[in-house]
């Protein structure tokens, strides 16, 4: 593809951290051929691959600007409102911005998903991490919002120079004005809707845990009732071999006394003969006469 007239490095390098993270380099180095200005095609061929949560995160941002818009308007709301709330309402805050930022990364993890990218639960958890900076740091909202990531982010107040591709991008300007009393209450309607579906989703998850708790405990105790019945079975099984060991010897032992016992009785069975044969000649008179 040519290069366009007056196409800038943030122009090219939207396009390209668009792309799958496996066709960066290529694409990369082949906008940095066609690019005319040297010094802009160097820094083309500058541009850092994008870990893959980054990727997420800059799919997301470039398919669904509106719901991350939305979610860092909200966020800047909470920062704002802040100032004045007392402890207990502090709190509910807090509970809406990490269900936001849950929700937020549920969201991009399937985007991911549905376009074929296999997204592990490490890259996963990166991404959740990403949007949590981006909701208490206005340059980190900045930098998510860009769409140029590199790498995700582990903690606010990241120089977007280290964690954006291209031109650093400005601080994301605070769209939120000071809202009257109609507005907090949509705002806090908004939270709330958010804040609902994120509990649905825990109540979900527990609901699972608790299942596969349960079946894992169960297949525990039954692996201990085989364990002792294998045991049980070996001890038999062992008991068993000494019988047939002992079995076996006095089989041996026996048939040695049968055959001990058959030459005796053929012995017998001689003499008795020869006994029978000399009485049956005294009795018939051959014996000798008087």
């Amino acid at each position: 593809m040519a290069a366009k007239t007056g196409e800038t490095l943030n122009d090219i390098a939207m396009a390209l951290y668009a792309l799958p993270p496996a066709q960066f380099t290529a694409a990369r180095n082949a906008r940095a051929a066609e690019v005319a200005d040297p010094a802009l095609a160097k820094r083309v061929r500058a541009l850092r691959k994008p870990l893959l949560a980054a990727w997420v995160v800059n799919t997301f941002a470039s398919k669904r600007p509106e719901q991350l818009d939305e979610a860092l308007d909200l966020a800047e709301q909470l920062r704002q409102a802040q100032a004045d709330l007392d402890a207990p309402t502090l709190t509910q805050l807090s509970r809406q911005r990490r269900a936001l930022v849950h929700a937020l990364a549920r969201h991009a993890v399937e985007l991911a998903r549905s376009v074929g990218e296999n997204v592990t639960q490490p890259t996963a958890d990166a991404v959740e991490a990403t949007f949590n900076a981006a909701m208490f740091d206005r340059d980190a909202a900045a930098a998510v919002t860009s769409g140029r990531l590199t790498r995700p982010l582990e903690a606010s107040g990241v120089p977007l120079a280290d964690v954006v591709g291209g031109e650093s991008t400005a601080r994301r300007a605070a769209r939120v004005q000071p809202t009257d009393e109609l507005e907090q209450r949509r705002a806090l309607k908004e939270a709330d809707r958010v804040l609902a579906a994120a509990q649905d989703d825990l109540q979900h998850a527990e609901r699972e845990h608790t299942d596969l708790e349960r079946r894992a405990g169960a297949v525990a105790k039954q692996l201990d009732r085989l364990s002792v019945r294998r045991q049980e079975l070996e001890d038999a099984l062992a008991d068993v071999r000494d019988e047939v060991d002992r079995a076996e010897r006095e089989r041996r032992a026996l048939e040695g006394d049968s055959i001990r016992a058959a030459s005796a009785l053929a012995k017998a069975r001689q003499a008795a003969e020869t006994a029978q044969s000399d009485r049956d000649r005294v009795a018939s008179g051959d014996g000798g006469g008087h």
